[in-house]
């Protein structure tokens, strides 16, 4: 099923400002869509908008090009998975999942077959007649899931549904999450404000800040080509790194006399219009070679080193206290304290607008 937001607002009554204003967006039939965001920039209210649990203050909410703003959430064709599992305590296993379809009245053999048919998917099947206080978090969120499933829904909502597990089983059930949407091939849109799992599941991620639309498109093009410094900073482990500065004669100078860097020519001409203005240089970690090099080179002091195995973390500050963040390979030998001179890959670098947080295209 295909979802449209037209320029879609949320405003709470008693409240002077929107919570949501001109949301415009698609997800196509089929999408994994990952809502993403801090805490409080608006993607479980638009989440429960979708889903008729929140009214829509402005705009339009479409389901295949029908208008959906006064649709029940009964008659949307959705099903939701929630944080917190929403399962009854003194229903088993299988009658959590059947709960939906026996208040629709299916047959019960439709029911039978669709719970099994979930449970296997699942790998719940041993404990169908179990309740939800004999099982563990990770298989409780799969009941969930389950329950959700058994609808045949045309859209899954997942509102954070990985939160409360520990950092392995969330590992595990991004993995089992991915593989459950290609098997039920169903839109799907899922909020968090973890990026790991917005880069590792989406077809498509949305990144709000305070109601608004920072960027859309595949998780690829947020790391390789962020649209404005919020996007740069919030998507990345570590944070990219960001350096002030101004251009002047197709280099840019960073504050403080850090350091020059020339530009490769493809970013030279889109900067042309910069000349003698302030702007904003931002590298990842990764794009600092070790060693000595005739230009673009920076010297800096090893203050703290995170070893994580395949590469370590070098926490380096200037001379002037200004830090940043180097990934090098795990094998290289480094030490605190010691000064040590890398050069930036001109291909991995980024330019924004110090005025408007734009990228420079």
């Amino acid at each position: 099923m295909r979802v449209e937001l037209v320029n879609i607002g949320k405003k709470y009554e008693g409240r002077e400002n929107f919570t949501i204003r001109h949301i415009d967006l698609a997800i196509e039939d089929k999408d994994f869509c990952v809502i993403l965001g801090p805490s409080g920039c608006g993607k479980s209210t638009l989440l429960r908008m979708i889903a008729g649990l929140n009214s829509i203050t402005e705009g339009d909410l479409l389901f295949d090009g029908k208008r959906m703003n006064k649709v029940e959430p009964k008659d949307r064709d959705i099903a939701m998975v929630f944080q917190s599992y929403a399962l009854y305590p003194h229903m088993t296993v299988y009658d959590n999942m059947a709960f939906s379809l026996k208040m629709r009245k299916e047959k019960k053999t439709v029911i039978h077959d669709r719970v099994k048919e979930a449970a296997e998917l699942l790998q719940i099947t041993e404990y169908l007649y179990s309740k939800p206080s004999e099982i563990s978090g990770g298989q409780r969120q799969r009941v969930a899931l389950g329950r959700a499933m058994v609808r045949k829904a045309g859209v899954f909502l997942l509102d954070e549904p990985l939160s409360n597990l520990d950092a392995k089983l969330r590992e595990h059930m991004r993995v089992e999450l991915v593989r459950l949407h290609k098997s039920l091939d169903t839109t799907t849109i899922y909020v968090t404000h973890d990026q790991t799992e917005a880069m590792t599941m989406a077809t498509k991620i949305v990144l709000l800040e305070d109601g608004k639309v920072q960027q859309v498109g595949a998780p690829s093009e947020f790391y390789d080509r962020p649209q404005n410094l919020f996007v740069a900073g919030f998507i990345g482990s570590p944070t990219m790194n960001v350096f002030h500065g101004q251009m002047k004669n197709d280099l840019f100078k960073a504050d403080d006399d850090l350091f020059t860097v020339e530009p490769n020519e493809q970013d030279k001409k889109k900067l042309q219009a910069y000349d003698g203005k302030r702007v904003v240089l931002g590298i990842r970690s990764e794009r600092f070679f070790a060693g000595k090099a005739p230009k673009n080179q920076i010297t800096v002091k090893i203050d703290v080193i995170e070893m994580l195995g395949k590469e370590q973390l070098l926490y380096c500050e200037f001379p002037n206290g200004k830090e940043c963040v180097i990934s090098e390979p795990g094998y290289f030998e480094y030490a605190t304290d010691e000064a040590h001179n890398f050069h930036l890959d001109t291909a991995g670098l980024h330019f924004f607008s110090e005025e408007t947080k734009v990228r420079i295209n």
